[in-house]
Formats: structure tokens, C-alpha cells, sequence
């Protein structure tokens, strides 16, 4: 159960050389890579402000990040939302969704269940939100884009809301061994 890559070589020449791993512009010898790796990644920081009487079913992408499984088999994504609500004499429901677009994919699709964020009474107050989410139903070597949205739920919103230094995190792992 080993995986191979052909784009690293075993030497540490690029240029042609005498030794046995036969390195040349491009490398003709695999070398094995550990089953199992893992890599994390990391979307930018970002922040959204609700304008005043946002109407129901308005939707706002407030964090993404770009995932490529090339050289993981069977890959698991373990996807991690935070954020900081904050509220200015505000009422509103927020309903949080993380839905991915890969390649030849036209309309994004949904990750994962809704995660709702509530405040029933206007005060002025800062929390923070976070949830996460596993996506095991991604082929191999697939390049996707993962997005949070949040979308307006119930009424129109009341006073001013912000989500602040909202970011979404990706942890990929093999999950080739995996029941």
C-alpha cells in the first residue's frame, strides 16, 4: 500500500547525472510516499456588514478557500468555520452553509447541515461562531472551491450586524485505509 510520485526525485540533482536514480530534466524514477499525509489549509480573513433591513433569503459569501486533493487517495476534508458576530441593537437569524464548486460544476453544492446563528433581542453584543464540517464525497486529484455563506432567515433584519474575521480552514487527509 504505497503511493508513488514521479514528480520528486530521489537525488538531489536536477541536470543529468552518473548516479543510479537517473535524474534528468524530469525525474524517471518514483519515489514512495508516506501513506496517510495530511495538509492543512488556510482561506484569507473575511468580514461582511449586513446593511439595515436585509430582506429574507439574502445571501452573503463571507469566508472561501481552495482545496486540491491531487496526490491523496480517497481524500477526507475536515473543514473548521470561525467567526465574531457582531450586533448593534440588533434582531436577525443567520443560517451558515459551506458549499463547494469544483471543476465543470455549475451551480455550487450544498456541504453539510445549516448552522444557524440568532439573536431575538435587539442588544448591542459580540459573540463568536464556529462549526465544522467533514466532506468524504470528493474524487482524486480534484481542484474545488469551498465557500461559507450566510443567508438571512425568517424576517428582515434589524439594526447593524458584521461578521468579522471570518475564516475557513481545510485539514486533508488520506482516507485510503479507512473503513
Amino acid at each position: 500500500m504505497s503511493d508513488m510520485n514521479y514528480n520528486n526525485c530521489e537525488c538531489d540533482q536536477r541536470e543529468s547525472c552518473d548516479c543510479d536514480c537517473k535524474c534528468y530534466c524530469e525525474c524517471e524514477r518514483c519515489r514512495a510516499l508516506a501513506p496517510n499525509r495530511t495538509t492543512l489549509k488556510c482561506g484569507c480573513p473575511g468580514a461582511v456588514t449586513l446593511p439595515l433591513a436585509t430582506i429574507a433569503g439574502t445571501n452573503f459569501t463571507v469566508a472561501t478557500t481552495t482545496v486540491d486533493t491531487k496526490g491523496f487517495r480517497k481524500p477526507c476534508i475536515k473543514f473548521e468555520f470561525a467567526s465574531n458576530i457582531v450586533t448593534t441593537a440588533a434582531v436577525l437569524s443567520l443560517n451558515f452553509q459551506i458549499f463547494k464548486q469544483c471543476k465543470n460544476q455549475l451551480v455550487p453544492i450544498p456541504v453539510g447541515p445549516v448552522w444557524t446563528f440568532s439573536r431575538l433581542v435587539a442588544v448591542t453584543a459580540s459573540d463568536s461562531f464556529s462549526f465544522f464540517v467533514c466532506d468524504c464525497d470528493i474524487c482524486e486529484a480534484e481542484c474545488c472551491t469551498y465557500s461559507v455563506v450566510a443567508t438571512v432567515a425568517g424576517v428582515a433584519t434589524v439594526g447593524v450586524t458584521s461578521i468579522n474575521n471570518a475564516t475557513l480552514g481545510a485539514i486533508v487527509v488520506d482516507n485510503a485505509t479507512g473503513c
